[in-house]
């Protein structure tokens, strides 16, 4: 009896740490802030070897594979856009995804800077 509840309480540990990654169609999925980068960028090189351009709709992301797409919802005003993955990061702590300044646009979030925001991988 004691080592069922220790294989249910490992259970739920497991899914608990999962919660904040959900898996759909085209993968991975995961709500949490978002920030952008432009200017002080534009034109050195991502972690892809392309150059940032700040008004492409691009994105850095830990660890979804370079030239994944991705559609990023605004939770605040739900606006969306599709972005791609060219770059690593976002290094600020408590951030799932750094966008290029024209998705930071679509977005509505340039006065905000970081916005609560739904990140889901789409199938290629």
């Amino acid at each position: 009896m004691i080592q069922r509840g220790a294989i249910l309480l490992a259970l739920f540990g497991i899914l608990a740490g999962c919660a904040g990654h959900r898996f759909n169609q085209g993968g991975y999925s995961a709500e949490g802030k978002a920030s952008y980068y432009g200017a002080r960028h534009h034109g050195k090189k991502t972690a892809s070897g392309e150059r940032f351009d700040q008004h492409a709709l691009t994105a850095a992301h830990r660890s979804l594979p370079f030239g994944s797409r991705v559609l990023v919802t605004n939770l605040r005003n739900e606006h969306s856009v599709v972005v791609r993955i060219n770059d690593r990061g976002p290094y600020s702590r408590g951030r799932i995804i750094d966008l290029s300044k024209g998705a930071a646009e679509r977005l509505g979030m340039l006065r905000a800077g970081v916005v609560p925001v739904r990140v889901q991988q789409l199938a290629d």
